[in-house]
């Protein structure tokens, strides 16, 4: 189940974030005109204060009726659902096997050699494992990648699903459920994505996880604490308000004229000094000392202005995520709901598009 094993039947895409769940419903159909998506049903349910903590489920209960009445608001009847656990929580490896191997005698052969790459006993980890393809330096060898969780950060986001009635059909990480939503924005892109580097700045309410890809693939990630949540504090603090209060004025307005130059401003350059000083650890860790693109995901990146500000800053094209923009949404879905959300469901769609597989 973990992370790789594929369905084909609907699944629901299930980002259970540090402040809240987030759901997403896609179909697929396809003519001679191409393949098209379409948005079936999607909702976004807050969390209660530290049920879920820097991405590990700290309240399963309160996780899991945040899933349920997710699932009532987005009216779905689908119960398989794929969720992932975060990148720092993962193992991954990439070793070489012989090509000649089925399935099951890959999957017997790295259990039993799985112990050289994995720093936990086996029986407290869920292992999973994936055929990249033959190998470059040997084409009787193929390229296997490893992954590997403790068996707790899979098992919480399984309890939590189950309360709420559901499945989980798949297991995923966010890196590669961000890749997969990659593939949405494609065409947004200023030139053939095959040969360029891409840096997705996903900035949410606590952590920014920077993703770099080149040929549409991750080649980098990173998490480190920065988010909206520091905006809103600086709300309440300045402002007097309750964090409930704080939070929803952030989103609704109606703050002191003040507020755009004393509060917003200062909290638009922090994001982009954090997003510049990912990169720099970027370039430091790599052959690599520039991207061609940013990509702003996350709820922060709903900020009017912030990928104007960032291109300026760091002199790159900048944009802002939205993997829906060529999909069509069905009747039940508010399509300005959906265009607001847009950049903080990159995940959700990633993992939602694990039906087609």
């Amino acid at each position: 189940m973990f992370p790789f094993r594929s369905k084909k039947q609907a699944m629901l895409g299930l980002d259970i974030s540090s402040t809240a769940v987030k759901l997403l419903e896609l179909s697929k159909s396809t003519s001679r005109a191409g393949t098209r998506y379409q948005v079936e049903s999607y909702a976004v349910e807050p969390l209660q204060a530290n049920a879920v903590v820097e991405k590990n489920i700290a309240d399963v209960d309160a996780v899991g009726q945040a899933i349920k009445n997710v699932v009532s608001r987005a009216g779905t009847k689908t119960k398989q659902a794929v969720v992932a656990v975060s990148g720092s929580a993962v193992i991954t490896k990439v070793i070489t096997m012989p090509a000649s191997l089925s399935d099951k005698e890959m999957a017997n052969q790295i259990q039993l050699e799985a112990d050289q790459y994995i720093p936990y006993p086996l029986e407290e980890v869920n292992l999973d494992f994936e055929v990249l393809g033959i190998s470059e330096k040997n084409p009787e060898m193929v390229d296997v990648l490893l992954a590997a969780s403790r068996s707790e950060n899979v098992d919480d986001r399984v309890a939590a699903l189950e309360m709420a009635g559901l499945v989980a059909a798949v297991v995923d990480v966010e890196a590669y459920a961000m890749e997969n939503a990659f593939s949405q924005i494609v065409d947004q892109l200023p030139d053939d994505s095959e040969n360029l580097t891409i840096a997705i700045a996903d900035i949410g309410a606590t952590i920014t996880t920077l993703n770099v890809l080149h040929a549409n693939k991750i080649i980098y990630t990173r998490e480190q604490n920065f988010g909206g949540r520091q905006l809103t504090e600086e709300i309440q603090r300045r402002y007097g308000l309750s964090h409930a209060e704080a939070g929803m004025a952030k989103r609704q307005g109606g703050l002191p004229d003040n507020y755009l130059p004393d509060v917003l401003e200062p909290f638009k350059e922090a994001m982009a000094q954090q997003v510049s000083r990912s990169l720099q650890f970027f370039f430091s860790a790599s052959a690599y000392n520039s991207v061609d693109v940013i990509v702003l995901a996350g709820g922060c990146a709903s900020i009017p202005g912030v990928d104007e500000l960032l291109e300026e800053r760091m002199g790159t094209p900048t944009l802002v995520a939205n993997p829906f923009a060529n999909m069509s949404v069905s009747s039940n879905v508010k399509p300005q709901s959906l265009s607001n959300d847009a950049p903080a469901l990159m995940i959700a769609c990633g993992l939602a598009l694990r039906s087609f597989d």
